[in-house]
């Protein structure tokens, strides 16, 4: 049985982690702060203290971090992953990070003899304690194959979209189709409400319909129960559209509504919501309105 490591234990993380614990590998596991480690220890995890020392026990090794700069320190810098990994390792990295990070970091790996794959993931923290997430994956079959396994302990859809890179380009659109929805949601239900009807009720209208998505499925019900707390923080959805506009820009690519949607959540994070869900962007538009949807 393969031997897995993780890093990076946040709200997505902790949750992928013991999922893969619960499926019968043996885990090892790193973070920053401690509390999640000793959390998942307990549980049956053993715990290391650097990148490097989760690489040299592993054969599978996942990171799961902020932004771009801190997987490629995990995976390349000092006890780093590249340190305490041998030949044959493979790097999975569930972070949402830019293409161009992904596919040097595979390169550098690939140099060493080490596989790496790009696999971010959709689903929220509910998909992540489900293990229901939607995985998309870039990097070579060969290493895609080997860890399947694992993969199918903590996601039921998962694609190899191509090579590196591959993976991480299709979270950047999936972001783009996320923060469209969240932004609808909020301009529908606003205008709902402005306009003197129910928003509960045209949520019930529409969205068997042809508006009907998941955003409309999951979101509603919590906004209206004043539930705002974090599936996916609103400070992570801005950092991902950034990674939208910046990977669409290398490649001369017109996004005009991403633009838009990046604004309104730069607008969240100003006001200071950052930490909220991704569909707390209703109240910028709220504010902008004047009215509130409860």
């Amino acid at each position: 049985m393969l031997k897995v490591g993780y890093i990076g234990l946040g709200l997505m993380g902790k949750s992928i982690a013991r999922n893969i614990l619960k499926a019968g590998f043996p885990v090892v596991v790193h973070n920053r702060s401690r509390a999640a480690v000793d959390e998942l220890v307990a549980e049956g995890a053993a715990a290391a203290n650097s990148p490097a020392e989760v690489a040299a026990q592993a054969d599978v090794v996942f990171t799961n971090l902020p932004d771009s700069p801190d997987v490629e320190e995990v995976a390349l810098g000092k006890n780093g992953i590249i340190e305490g990994a041998r030949a044959g390792l493979i790097l999975i990295d569930n972070s949402t990070i830019k293409p161009a990070s992904a596919r040097m970091i595979a390169e550098r790996l690939k140099a060493r003899g080490i596989f790496s794959l790009d696999a971010p993931v959709s689903g929220g923290d509910i998909g992540a304690k489900n293990g229901t997430l939607t995985i998309m994956v870039g990097g070579e079959a060969e290493a895609l194959e080997r860890a399947l396994p694992v993969l199918q302990a903590m996601g039921k859809t998962i694609t190899h979209v191509g090579d590196a890179g591959a993976g991480q380009v299709a979270k950047a659109a999936n972001q783009i189709m996320v923060a469209a929805q969240m932004a609808a949601m909020g301009e529908l239900l606003v205008f709902s409400k402005k306009a003197g009807v129910d928003p509960r009720k045209v949520i019930d209208a529409i969205k068997a319909g042809a508006a009907q998505c998941w955003t409309l499925d999951v979101k509603p019900p919590r906004l209206f129960d004043g539930n705002r707390n974090p599936g996916f923080k609103a400070r992570m959805q801005l950092k991902d559209m950034k990674i939208v506009l910046e990977t669409a820009k290398e490649f001369g690519v017109p996004v005009s509504s991403a633009e838009a949607n990046t604004d309104l959540f730069q607008q969240m994070i100003d006001q200071g919501m950052g930490e909220l869900d991704n569909s707390a962007v209703v109240g910028v538009i709220e504010k902008l309105a004047g009215v509130e949807i409860v």
